[in-house]
């Protein structure tokens, strides 16, 4: 077994009479969620729900203190689980971290062996870490699309929040795939970046404008990380028995919508819940991931790394829509 430190750093977050408040803290390995599993971190990554709950906007953590960070990728320093040898290296992401248990801002991570992931072939840990939970959910909404009959040949595919961590890589993944992308962004100024990394169009808000049932077909369906009246309209311009994935409600938890869309066109609305993804499907999503879908364009995608101190400065400018691709943490 190799040696761990008495004590180490960790973002941890922490609710009680003194307030809500977080930072880095030495912390021991008995002071962490229990597990089979011990990584050596090198890599974890920012995402919205990171900094909701490194901040307290949002009521994110179940208990308190946590360590911070849904995702971590590293090396295996002991494991009571013959599955996982010292030295392998591995991922998570979601699976409770920063929820119900100490998730990956930290230099050792105590984890249940039933969610750790062997770092699959075609990816290496800094890679698994930019695509992170925002790629996995990217890619889980296209395996939903896909089982359920999406094709190239019913037209491009929208999304929306596309300069978001989600989005970019959704981007990138459905061109990957053979699809042609729309990307949808209230930030014109980085329209570049979004045809950089796949997309075929970049359209502003005004084309999910429209507040009617149903408009003309525009596109083949598509991933909606925004929620509420965007949410609608795509709806309402997706082809008959295309398919929508809604995975986020950057706008809105509302849907004010008909349904027409469903019953006239055969539209699907397909939910994505990547944080407590089957282990079989988890494993289904991180080989495509690896393979035929892996996102060409990860060293653009990746627009700033960060070190553990620098987390919360990149959790305000996220919270404060001022941030762009995604944020890899380097731990190790």
């Amino acid at each position: 077994m190799a040696s761990i430190p008495s004590t180490f750093r960790a973002f941890r977050i922490h609710n009680d009479d003194a307030g809500y408040r977080s930072g880095i803290e030495d912390v021991s390995l008995d002071e962490l969620a229990p597990g089979e599993v011990v990584i050596k971190a090198a890599y974890s990554s920012v995402n919205y729900k990171d900094a909701l709950a490194g901040t307290g906007q949002g009521k994110i953590l179940r208990r308190f203190p946590l360590v911070g960070g849904i995702d971590v990728a590293g090396h295996v320093v002991a494991s009571s689980d013959k599955a996982f040898k010292e030295g392998d290296a591995v991922l998570v992401t979601g699976c409770g971290l920063s929820e119900t248990r100490d998730g990956g801002y930290s230099e050792y991570v105590r984890l249940e062996s039933r969610w750790v992931i062997p770092l699959p072939d075609g990816l290496d840990l800094r890679e698994s870490m930019i695509v992170g939970t925002a790629g996995f959910t990217a890619a889980l909404a296209l395996l939903r699309m896909s089982e359920n009959r999406q094709t190239p040949d019913l037209g491009p595919l929208a999304v929306t929040g596309a300069t978001g961590g989600v989005g970019s890589l959704a981007v990138d993944i459905f061109s990957s795939a053979g699809y042609q992308v729309h990307a949808i962004s209230g930030k014109p100024e980085h329209a570049g970046y979004l045809r950089a990394i796949g997309a075929d169009a970049v359209l502003g808000r005004d084309a999910l404008a429209t507040a009617r049932p149903m408009e003309s077909v525009r596109f083949g369906g598509g991933l909606d990380n925004v929620g509420g009246p965007m949410l609608t309209s795509l709806l309402a311009q997706t082809a008959p028995y295309g398919n929508v994935a809604s995975a986020g409600l950057a706008a809105s938890h509302d849907l004010p919508a008909t349904v027409m869309p469903f019953i006239i066109r055969g539209v699907s609305l397909l939910g994505v819940a990547s944080a407590g993804t089957a282990r079989g499907i988890r494993d289904e999503v991180w080989r495509r991931l690896a393979s035929d879908w892996k996102p060409c364009h990860l060293d653009r995608i990746c627009t700033r790394e960060a070190p553990l101190e620098q987390l919360p400065e990149v959790f305000a400018r996220m919270l404060a829509g001022d941030s762009l691709g995604r944020t890899l943490v380097t731990i190790g």
